[in-house]
């Protein structure tokens, strides 16, 4: 049975119309469902809502720890440490706001003008972006789709003598993979070999859909995981997007006094919101309940949609591991992803996003990215509209 918290009358679709931005409700046309940006439809955990009640009607907001709050440092150290990251610093942990601010800044920190930074192809934009604005040049390392695999075997000839990073999306975005233990061990294994850095995004890592197990670099050996600087988030698991909340785990002392020096909170022109921070640390410590009943909700309508686009004419949909997105094929339909972008959203009346270079870079190509982190009454719904425009086009090409 479907928790009540996540059942077809919690959506507040008046509210969401309201605040929901970033190529949601609030920007969309009235009647257009988006199935867009990665951000739950559902209100926050009620222990969320009422530590940031507390806290406000206390009336004071003054300045909080330059580098963040101790209670979400410990919270979080506590955290990673019952996920077997073992001897988890809370010195090392670094509040910021969210975990996109999170990424650039450790670009900033250990990447120079005319530095390299390997990225993996299809991946969130913010990867290539991060490097960019650091003055860094990309590499790009495929996946293949047909072993379903990314071509590990292609880094060595990617490396230079520039070479300083590689960034790694574990659960990726927008493939819904799990990186496996071996890959991880393949990766850090090249990173000591050619002394680099890894950006670790795991700000899906609380999303996975049993029988699947995630694994990290923290599950390696010392010497595998020395270089990797990890990124942890608030929206995707526990809905806090638009309080702008994010953590950095440095691997060491000396890598996170240049991942603050680059932050500026010691300046006080970095830094997270205390509030924010408030409501991470309720999250982290309380909330746990509400992200398993999530992911149980999020479980059976992965199925139901993956089931749904399969039966699409034109449409290959693999089942997402992890995180609530799908990246389905749609190559069969005979038009690119810009193009069924707005066949989809003038015919269909849904919004998704479009796999191209913009957001994932080449190999998004003949793609489509939904998320379906809503009810199960307004996903059929998209579905629904989606099958018959599909069905119209693929009538219409023959």
């Amino acid at each position: 049975m479907a928790s009540v918290l996540f059942d077809n009358q919690s959506v507040p679709l008046k509210l969401l119309s309201e605040r929901a931005y970033n190529y949601r409700w609030a920007e969309i046309d009235q009647g257009v469902i988006p199935l867009t940006a990665a951000d739950p439809d559902f209100a926050v955990a009620r222990e969320i809502r009422d530590a940031i009640t507390r806290y406000a009607h206390e009336g004071v907001f003054s300045y909080g720890p330059h580098r963040g709050l101790p209670s979400l440092r410990t919270a979080m150290a506590q955290e990673l440490s019952t996920r077997h990251y073992g001897g988890v610093d809370p010195e090392r942990i670094l509040p910021l706001d969210s975990a996109a601010s999170c990424m650039f800044t450790a670009a900033r920190a250990f990447l120079n003008q005319g530095d390299e930074m390997i990225i993996f192809d299809p991946v969130d934009y913010l990867f290539e972006q991060a490097a960019t604005a650091a003055g860094a040049l990309i590499k790009r390392c495929p996946y293949d789709p047909e072993s379903g695999n990314f071509r590990l075997d292609l880094l060595e000839g990617l490396v230079t003598d520039r070479t300083r990073m590689i960034g790694v999306c574990n659960p990726h975005n927008p493939l819904g993979r799990l990186i496996t233990e071996g890959e991880l061990s393949t990766i850090a294994g090249f990173a000591q070999k050619h002394d680099l850095w890894i950006l670790n995004d795991e700000v899906w890592s609380d999303i996975v859909f049993k029988p699947h197990e995630f694994s990290s670099f923290h599950h390696l050996p010392s010497p595998l995981r020395d270089r990797v600087i990890t990124l942890h988030g608030f929206s995707k698991a526990f809905g806090l997007a638009g309080l702008r909340i994010g953590t950095i785990l440095a691997p060491g002392p000396e890598a996170y006094t240049k991942i603050l020096n680059a932050s500026q909170v010691m300046s006080t022109a970095g830094g997270a919101s205390t509030l924010s921070q408030i409501a991470a640390t309720t999250a982290v410590e309380h909330c746990r309940y509400w992200v398993d009943d999530f992911v149980g909700h999020l479980h059976g309508l992965r199925d139901l949609a993956v089931q749904r686009l399969n039966a699409m004419p034109g449409i290959s949909c693999k089942s997402p591991e992890a995180t609530y997105l799908l990246f389905p094929d749609i190559r069969g339909t005979g038009l690119g992803a810009d193009a069924m972008t707005d066949y989809l959203n003038t015919v269909a009346r849904v919004a998704v996003i479009p796999g191209n270079e913009r957001f994932f870079g080449p190999g998004g190509a003949g793609h489509i990215r939904l998320c379906f982190a809503t009810s199960e009454k307004i996903l059929v719904d998209a579905l629904d509209r989606m099958e018959t425009a599909m069905h119209s086009l693929a009538q219409n090409r023959n």
